[in-house]
This record gives structure tokens, sequence and C-alpha cells, in this order.
């Protein structure tokens, strides 16, 4: 077989699919051979050769991230009349998902005039593809016009409602189907999680473990599910909350040989965000395998619960053992900084973030130097690091302001970021209340009334405050 032949490059292009420089060099020596164009006069053994070829690049430059080169690679591909197939739309479908703009809609047609539609990889693609881009009707097109759907068919339709929020129509779905898999129950409750409806979550895992899909051993829960269990007992804000958790974290180990590094961090999270760091470092200790997101998710215990030096303890330790923090650990220990006034660490923290971990900060990361400064003190450094910011603050970052205001009753500047905040969150009341109490707490009576009077006037109402005891 000759080096420069087709079916040899091919072979080698196959090979070094995960390598770019390689397969940018086969893709020269395929343009500069002429193996890349369509000749109809081929004999009939070699064809689809360039078809072939198209498709191992397609697939390679999606495995690379290159979303845009991908669909460049097609349009290429019908200019030199190479036939697409049913191989080559899958992973076009999924580059054009993440493109910018869409195109998934363009291919659809091109899968149509082409008389693939049929194939299977591509109508679970389709089906994705609308999920992604939250386009329910055309998912549901694309699935009313599967013949026979199978089990991954219906759960990529299950996944478009559950991941767009319609979760009755996901329910009602599941209920239709005469076969399920752990991926059918899992999409249901991690929708349910996903929405902030944690009590349907966790009354749907319920459901799940006593149905008959799992007593008959058809099915059993998996780490996703349990992730998106826990998640929702820790975020439950309601009696009973954590010992529900207490009871899934009980049949995990009666069901399960060893924790996974993503339920070993659910437990983690789940035990640090009721309050209970002693069972949370237990947990963390007994992990043989730990993450980052373990790491963020014990430090963010700490930091939630009043123990911010253990937050930065934690911290060091994490580098110490050569974990490198990412972004949502950058936030957990900003966040601890500002609750323990640790203005210097904190600043510092903050501009080691991308000279340092080669973090780039995000509108979180300064929302919490903003709350450093303000809790501190230093309303005029707060304010004029937000002017340095390089993109407009959020409601978040002057919300944070605002409450270092009412800490440190700075009235003319807490009524000007206060009126701000309306133009950003005018349905919301907390800034309303906040304004309020920051005039009233030095006797201005009016103007605090003016305030109440505006949220009475906005129809927003206040939610009633609750207590409840958590039982063991």
């Amino acid at each position: 077989m000759q080096l420069s032949s087709p079916e040899y490059l091919l072979r080698l292009l196959k090979h070094l699919i995960n390598h770019q420089n390689e397969v940018r060099q086969i893709h020269s020596i395929l343009l500069t051979k002429g193996h890349l164009l369509f000749d109809p006069n081929s004999p009939p053994l070699s064809i689809w050769k360039p078809t072939l070829l198209y498709n191992t690049l397609i697939r390679a430059h999606l495995n690379f991230g290159q979303n845009h080169k991908t669909l460049h690679l097609f349009t290429r591909m019908l200019a030199h009349n190479a036939p697409p197939n049913a191989h080559t739309f899958p992973s076009l479908i999924k580059a054009a998902t993440f493109s910018l703009p869409p195109s998934g809609t363009s291919l659809h047609g091109q899968i149509v005039r082409r008389g693939v539609l049929c194939d299977s990889f591509i109508q679970t693609s389709l089906l994705s593809m609308y999920s992604q881009l939250g386009d329910l009707l055309n998912a549901r097109k694309v699935f009313d016009e599967i013949s026979r759907p199978r089990v991954v068919e219906y759960n990529a339709m299950l996944d478009a409602f559950s991941r767009n929020g319609d979760l009755g129509s996901a329910v009602l779905f599941i209920n239709r189907m005469s076969n399920r898999d752990v991926v059918s129950w899992t999409s249901v409750i991690s929708g349910f999680s996903r929405s902030g409806l944690f009590r349907e979550a966790i009354q749907f895992f319920r459901e799940m473990i006593v149905h008959a899909d799992v007593t008959t051993g058809l099915v059993k829960p998996n780490e996703a599910t349990y992730v998106s269990v826990l998640s929702s007992c820790a975020n439950l804000n309601e009696g009973g909350a954590f010992g529900l958790g207490k009871q899934i974290h009980g049949y995990i180990i009666r069901n399960e040989e060893a924790l996974t590094v993503s339920t070993g961090t659910a437990l983690v999270d789940l035990y640090g965000k009721k309050g209970y760091l002693k069972d949370a470092m237990k947990l963390f200790d007994q992990m043989v395998v730990r993450g980052v997101c373990t790491w963020n998710a014990m430090i963010f215990s700490f930091a939630d619960n009043g123990r911010e030096i253990q937050a930065l303890d934690m911290f060091e330790k994490m580098r110490r053992e050569g974990f490198l923090p990412n972004g949502i650990t950058l936030l957990a220990v900003l966040s601890a900084c500002a609750r323990a006034k640790l203005v210097q660490i904190g600043l510092e923290l903050f501009q080691a973030m991308w000279s340092e971990f080669q973090v780039l900060p995000i509108m979180e990361h300064y929302g919490c130097v903003v709350d450093l400064l303000g809790k501190a003190g230093l309303l005029g450094e707060a304010v004029e690091f937000i002017k340095s910011m390089p993109f407009d603050p959020d409601a978040s970052v002057w919300g944070a302001l605002l409450g270092a205001c009412k800490i440190q009753g700075a009235i003319e500047l807490g009524n000007e970021v206060g009126f701000k905040l309306f133009n950003f969150q005018p349905q919301t009341c907390g800034q309303y209340v906040t304004l309020s109490h920051i005039n009233a707490g030095l006797q201005r009576w009016g103007p605090a009334a003016d305030v109440r009077k505006a949220l009475k006037m906005s129809g927003i109402r206040k939610v009633p405050a609750s207590s409840w005891i958590d039982p063991m």
C-alpha cells in the first residue's frame, strides 16, 4: 500500500484522530494529492473514499472542540461534491448545537434532502440539539416522526422536557414508557432539581426505588441519580430535609460498594450545608479518591458555617496536596475572607487568580471583593473597585454594596445603590426592605416610609419568615 494512497491516509487519520498537529498534516497531504475531490468516474469500491475521509476529519475537529472548523469542513465537502452519508451528520449536529449562532436548523434540512432522517443516531442527535436549544416544539416533531422509538430516543425526549423545565410533560412521558432505564428516571429527578423543585425531586426518587423497575433489579440508581437527589436534600430549606438526606446516605451504603468522587462530594455538601461539619469532615477523610469538587464542598462548608479560618486552612492543604484551585474554589475562599473581614488576604488572592491559578475572574468573584471591602467598612474602595471592573456590574455586585451600606449606616450611598438595584430587579422585595432599614436605622422615617410605600405600590409581597426543627 502506497504511503500517499487514500486508503493508507484514512487508516493513519483514524489512528491519530486525537492528535491535532498530525491531523492537520494529514489534511494537508489529502488536499495536495486531491484525495478529497469526488470523482463520479472512480471505480465503485473507491467512490466513497472522499466521504469517509471528510467524515473522519469532521469527527477529529469536533473532538478538538473546533465547532466552526467542523462546520467549515462540511461546506468544503459539499463544494468538492463528496456526498454526505448518515455517518456525516451526528458530529455536525453536535458542532452546530454549540456554534454561535446555532446552525442546526439548516443541517436538519440537509438531512431531509439526503434521505438519512431515519437513521437512529441522527434522530437522537437532533433531539439532543433541539433540547439544548430549548426548542421543545421541534424536538417533539422529530420524536413523533420516529416510527419505533427505542429507550435512547425516549430518553432524549425526556431530557428535552426536563432540561427546559416542562416537568409535567416529563412525568407524563416517563409514565407512558413501557421500558425505562436509569437514565430515564435520572432525567426527571435532575430536571426537578435543576428547576429548584427539590421536594419533587426527592419524591420522584422515592417513587423510583419502590418501583418494579428497581425492585426487580432491572434498574439501579447510578452516580448521577444520587448526586441529583442529594443536591435536592442539601438545598431544600424545609424541616426533615436533612433526615431525608441521611436516609439516602444509608441507602447508598447498603447498595453501593464504595463512594464515587461525585457521590461522596454530594454527601459532604449535604452535611456541610446543614451545619454538620464533623460528619462532613469525617466523610471527606474517608474518601479514598477526592476531586477538586470535593475540596470545594469542604471549603464552602467551613465558610458557610462561620469557620472561615478553617476554610482558608483547607484551601492551603488542598494546594499542598497538588490540587489546582478552580473558579469555584476561589469563590469559596473569597467568601470566607469577606465574612472574616480578611481584606489583605482576600485582595491578594483576587490578584493571584489569573497570574497564579490561570482563573479569569467572573462577576461572582468581583461581587465577593465588593462584599469583602464593604463589610470591612471600605465603602469608598468598594465603589472605586466597581468602577474599575472590565464589565458592567450586575445586581449581585450592587446588592453586595447595598448590604455593606446597611451594615455601615451609609445613607446617601445606600439610597443611590438601592435605586440602581430597582432597575435590575424591580420585582424583588429584598432591596426595598434593605433600603427601608438603612433609613429607619438612622431615624430617617420619611425616606423609610417612602420606600415601604414604593414596595406596596409595586405589588410585591414580602415572603414571611419561618423556622423549623430539623430532626436527625
